[in-house]
C-alpha cells in the first residue's frame, strides 16, 4: 500500500529510494506502471519509462485507477509547460489553481454510465486547497520562488500551439499551457484524491517570442521542484475538510466500487 504519489514526465528519478524496476498492474482500463520510492511514496512516469507515449495517447484512467487501488490519497503532479505571460518566466515555477480543457477524444471520466454509474464532479476548487497551502509553505521555507496561482490551459498535443491559439488561451485567462494536465485533475477529483499541480516553464509561448525555443538545461529547477513536492507530500496529513473527498454528486446513481490492494506484477 502507498499513501502518496508523484506524477511527472520521464527522467525524474532523483527520488530517495527510487527503484528503477517498474511495477505493472492491470486495471479495467488497461495496464499502468509505477515505481516504488522511499516510505509511502510512489512515482508514476506518465509517458512511460522510455518516454514513448505521447500526451494524447496516455492511459490516464489506468494510471489513476492503479494509484487509487494502491491506497494513494494525495498526489502532486509536475508539468513541463509553456508560459502564456512573462510574469511566469523561463525556468519559473507556478502552482496550479484552475484549468482550461482544450483536449478532444480522451477518456476523461470513470462515470460512463451503466455499471459505472453517473457522477458529476464539483470543480469549483479543482486543486486541493490544503495541499496547495502546504506547497506554498514549503516553498517559502526553502526560499523557492513560485507563482501562487496559475490557470493551466491543456491542449491535445503532441504539436505545439499556433500563435492564434496562444492568443485565444490568453484571452480566456490561461497562464501556462501544456498537454497532460487534463484529465489528470478531473480523474483525481472523481476518486476523491487530494491533488495539486506544479508547473515548470520550459518556453515562452509563440507570440511572446517570434520562434519557439524550448529550454533543456533545467537540472537545478527540476531538483528544486522535486524537493518541494516531496516535502509537501511528506508533511501532508489529516486536517480540516477541503472538499476533495466526496466531491462527486451522484444524483441517484450508485458510487463506483474501487477495489483496493490490486495485485501487482513486475
Amino acid at each position: 500500500m502507498a499513501k502518496y504519489a508523484m506524477i511527472a514526465g520521464t527522467g525524474i528519478y532523483d527520488l530517495p529510494g527510487f527503484d528503477p524496476t517498474p511495477i505493472r498492474v492491470e486495471t479495467p482500463f488497461g495496464s499502468a506502471a509505477y515505481h516504488r520510492c522511499q516510505g509511502d511514496l510512489v512515482f508514476l512516469p506518465r509517458h512511460g519509462l522510455h518516454h514513448d507515449t505521447p500526451p494524447h495517447a496516455i492511459n490516464y484512467r489506468a494510471n489513476f485507477w492503479a494509484l487509487h487501488t494502491l491506497g494513494v490519497e494525495s498526489v502532486v503532479a509536475a508539468y513541463a509547460v509553456g508560459s502564456l505571460h512573462r510574469s511566469i518566466p523561463l525556468r519559473g515555477l507556478a502552482l496550479l489553481s484552475d484549468f482550461i480543457d482544450r483536449t478532444q477524444g480522451r477518456a476523461d471520466t470513470f462515470y460512463t454510465g451503466g455499471e459505472w454509474g453517473v457522477g458529476h464532479a464539483d470543480m469549483s476548487r479543482p486543486y486541493c486547497p490544503r495541499l496547495r497551502e502546504v506547497i506554498l509553505a514549503r516553498a517559502a521555507e526553502r526560499g523557492i520562488e513560485i507563482v501562487p496561482q496559475a490557470t493551466y490551459a491543456c491542449t491535445n498535443g503532441p504539436r505545439f500551439e499556433s500563435p492564434a491559439e496562444v492568443r485565444l488561451l490568453t484571452s480566456w485567462g490561461g497562464d501556462v499551457v501544456g498537454m497532460t494536465g487534463v484529465p489528470e485533475v478531473s480523474l483525481a477529483r472523481e476518486l476523491g484524491m487530494h491533488f495539486a499541480g506544479v508547473a515548470l516553464s520550459m518556453n515562452l509561448a509563440v507570440g511572446l517570442e517570434e520562434e519557439l525555443s524550448v529550454v533543456r538545461d533545467l537540472g537545478a529547477q527540476r531538483a528544486a521542484m522535486l524537493d518541494l513536492i516531496q516535502a509537501a507530500l511528506q508533511g501532508f496529513g489529516d486536517g480540516p475538510g477541503c472538499g476533495c473527498v466526496g466531491a462527486v454528486d451522484f444524483l441517484g446513481a450508485a458510487r463506483i466500487s474501487v477495489p483496493r490492494a490490486m495485485p501487482a506484477r513486475t
